[in-house]
């Protein structure tokens, strides 16, 4: 089993940063007669590439206290999921597929990396999440504005531009003020929560982008940069892992 520590330059001996990733649960009988969770491959490989190791998590509450302690970083991952509008007070309106075990969890979590002031990624659900756990709200379903944000070309094809605002730590990192990425999604952020900013949009709109203002590294991306599609993702990886 390859050891978590490895040798920088000569004489300092550094521990691989340990990224906990958060799952996604599932009680369809494809896999198994009983529930399941569920983890996309290229969740653990985008950051293993950094010379990360990725700890998936289970939704135990309980829990939340261990690994806030273990874990150096934390990425909320998207998947086969709506977060019930309860959670910021509206009442379905296109919301489908709802899972509350999964949703106390990622809140609980997040709340704890938020106080600890280790850095968060958020993706696609994930951001959503963030949002939510911050106050703000959803727009529940996009029904095919302008752009189609549950693209019909592969997910590891980029589909529509995004512009990024400067003078946010997304634009610090990208270094460039319009990128491509890919889409996958039929709900985003519309009022955002507390201590927030909006750090990029799509051309008809839709937030693509948030992070907290005072947090050291805390962002949410609508898209699935875990593709590593573009230099931007792979740039966005190594920054996450690099802050920790």
């Amino acid at each position: 089993m390859e050891p978590i520590y490895y040798v920088h330059y000569k004489y300092t001996i550094m521990k691989k940063p340990l990224i906990g990733i958060t799952l996604d649960s599932e009680k369809k009988k494809s896999y198994s007669k009983f529930p399941w969770y569920a983890l996309r491959e290229n969740y653990i490989t985008s950051l293993s590439k950094f010379n990360a190791i990725p700890v998936p998590l289970t939704h135990e509450i309980k829990l939340v206290n261990s690994f806030g302690k273990l874990l150096d970083g934390l990425v909320i991952t998207g998947g086969n999921f709506d977060i019930d509008p309860k959670f910021y007070n509206q009442t379905r309106q296109g919301t489908k597929n709802t899972k509350r075990k999964r949703t106390n969890f990622e809140m609980k979590i997040f709340n704890k990396f938020l106080k600890l002031n280790k850095p968060i990624l958020g993706i696609c659900g994930g951001a959503q999440l963030i949002n939510v756990a911050s106050g703000g709200t959803l727009i529940q379903d996009l029904n095919k504005k302008p752009i189609n944000h549950e693209q019909i070309n592969p997910r590891n094809e980029t589909s529509h531009e995004i512009t990024i605002n400067k003078k946010t730590k997304l634009f610090d990192i990208c270094n460039r003020n319009k990128i491509k990425v890919n889409s996958a999604h039929h709900q985003s952020v519309y009022e955002v929560g507390k201590d927030l900013t909006v750090s990029a949009k799509a051309s008809d709109g839709i937030i693509e982008g948030i992070e907290h203002k005072k947090h050291r590294w805390c962002i949410g991306l609508q898209w699935h940069p875990e593709f590593l599609i573009t230099k931007f993702d792979l740039k966005i990886f190594k920054n996450f892992i690099e802050n920790i």
